[in-house]
């Protein structure tokens, strides 16, 4: 296993390791957890979990769920796995090392009640191609796609069940094209950016397996003040 680093949320109370060098988590991966509003006893699916960032968030802020985090790549399995009991969560979070594609609904006990996915962003034939191949399969749609994530979370869920996502803004006629094309009605969008006045390059998208059509857009999502820190919202997403 390569060199890690510690990262510590809730001041203190959550500890993450990660890869030094190869695929690190970003903020993306607080954002989506961020607008996850989970119930006592509600299942979690956390596609493509790499060190566990996602899964451990939601497993602090929601003591009463539990969730299944997938990985593909056996090097950031380990890692979510070692993450897990670290914090002392292994009766919340199981970690599954599998293909997504080759995932079925007895190996997390039934159906979820939510889906989240922060899935690679970059078409398998678009752009410069990272030499370390993990960060590759994690930017790149090398071991999976779009297609693939809408048909697996058709398959997984329950009518009512919910998909919630990150994704960049550029392609958010993709995300409703697929998710409508599996049958999950897009019922939220919340546009990120990095600044006032910049452009918009992230959406956080949630859709409902069986839902009725009607959308609501929220305000919009600023991470940085003028000055670099952050703003207030996501300040705050990191106090327990």
């Amino acid at each position: 296993m390569d060199l890690l680093t510690d990262d510590y949320f809730f001041k203190g109370k959550l500890s993450i390791k990660q890869n030094k060098s190869g695929y690190r988590f970003s903020i993306d991966s607080v954002l989506l957890a961020s607008h996850v509003k989970a119930s006592a006893g509600n299942k979690i699916l956390d596609i493509g979990t790499g060190c566990g960032i996602i899964s451990l968030i939601l497993a602090y802020q929601n003591p009463e769920i539990k969730i299944y985090g997938i990985e593909v790549q056996k090097s950031l399995a380990d890692i979510a796995v070692m993450n897990v009991k670290n914090n002392g969560m292994e009766e919340q979070i199981g970690i599954i090392c599998t293909d997504l594609k080759n995932l079925k609904k007895s190996m997390i006990f039934g159906s979820p009640d939510i889906i989240v996915c922060n899935p690679p962003y970059r078409k398998a034939n678009s752009g410069r191609v990272n030499p370390d191949n993990q960060r590759a399969l994690a930017r790149h749609e090398i071991m999976i796609s779009l297609p693939g994530i809408f048909e697996s979370a058709k398959s997984l869920l329950d009518i009512s069940g919910k998909f919630i996502m990150i994704y960049p803004s550029e392609r958010i006629a993709d995300i409703i094209e697929h998710m409508r094309f599996s049958g999950i009605e897009p019922k939220y969008f919340r546009f990120i950016y990095s600044k006032n006045n910049s452009e918009s390059k992230l959406v956080i998208v949630e859709g409902i397996k069986g839902g009725k059509a009607g959308a609501k857009v929220a305000s919009p999502l600023v991470i940085y003040k003028d000055d670099g820190s952050y703003t207030d919202e996501v300040e705050n997403m990191f106090i327990p």
